[in-house]
């Protein structure tokens, strides 16, 4: 078989197709949720108390079914215990909640790619882990991502904000919690897996919230195309999207899934403009290809 016969391959082909399957699920879903917020009245804790708890509970059975896992074995180590409820209250519930508040404060799109500033953060973590200064991609991102950061959030217009302080905020807090997501549960990934870590993270997240915010406590306005929202954000943009991500690893690098998976914002900025019709110019559009941007220097230049 050729080179290029290999590259085309079937096996790749599927890796590709689910990983942005699984991307374009994502931002779907956030563009859907802010339909819920804005426009039939859902609020943030019932949504992501739902969300958590219904994909966790999907998770598991599939890790159980499918996997052959016994699922209540990561509960048999303290140590373990104490990570998986840490990554599940403050990184699980913290990215989710974070995503949520900033798409009800403001829009999907621009939550979803102020989000994608985390692999700044994460850079910046592993500069001050390692005690070293940023080498020249590294800087090179950086300035992409402010610079990018800053178109999105006023038009090029440093007198005003074209997004609320609040929306902003809650965006950014966002790629702080998408860091500690990502960085985190590394060890408990290595021992468990994805999809039972994962799995438990949203019910322990979704439990914790349950205390402040009960799913039984509903806010909004049911209708059938509400009710198929809700499941369209918890089946298709959380449980189908995440199973597809981790099939395509299957198939293809995760540098190459992380590269192909920056569509998510696109769809979700698209999505966005064309059926809520959220405002978004062309120097918003410049912000985010500048944000986007960061993920590709990052990712094909390897510290």
């Amino acid at each position: 078989m050729t080179t290029l016969g290999a590259t085309l391959s079937y096996p790749r082909t599927k890796g590709i197709l689910l990983v942005l399957i699984a991307a374009t699920s994502w931002g779907v879903s956030g563009t859907v949720a802010q339909y819920l917020f804005h426009q039939q009245g859902f609020s943030t804790n019932w949504l992501v108390v739902i969300r958590l708890l219904l994909a966790g509970l999907g998770l598991l059975l599939f890790a159980h079914i499918v996997g052959k896992q016994n699922i209540w074995s990561i509960w048999k180590n303290k140590q373990d215990i104490l990570q998986l409820v840490v990554f599940g209250i403050i990184g699980m519930l913290g990215v989710q909640y974070t995503f949520f508040m900033a798409i009800e404060q403001g829009n999907a799109a621009t939550a979803t790619v102020l989000q994608y500033l985390a692999p700044v953060l994460i850079a910046l973590y592993f500069c001050f882990r390692t005690k070293s200064l940023p080498v020249k991609h590294e800087v090179i991102a950086i300035v992409f991502a402010l610079g990018g950061t800053f178109l999105l959030v006023t038009k090029g217009n440093i007198q005003s904000l074209s997004t609320s302080g609040s929306a902003f905020g809650w965006g950014i807090l966002s790629a702080f919690a998408l860091a500690f997501y990502t960085l985190y549960p590394v060890k408990l990934l290595t021992k468990w897996g994805t999809t039972l870590t994962v799995g438990w993270g949203m019910m322990i997240g979704g439990i914790g919230l349950s205390f402040f915010h009960p799913p039984w406590k509903f806010e909004g306005h049911w209708s059938p195309t509400s009710f198929m929202a809700v499941a369209f954000v918890v089946l298709v943009g959380t449980l189908i999207a995440f199973l597809c991500f981790m099939e395509s690893l299957k198939y293809i690098k995760a540098s190459e899934a992380s590269l192909l998976a920056c569509i998510e914002p696109l769809s979700a900025a698209f999505l966005a403009v064309a059926w809520l019709h959220v405002s978004f110019i062309p120097i918003e559009w410049l912000g985010a290809l500048s944000i986007i941007a960061t993920i590709f220097i990052l990712s094909v230049v390897k510290r």
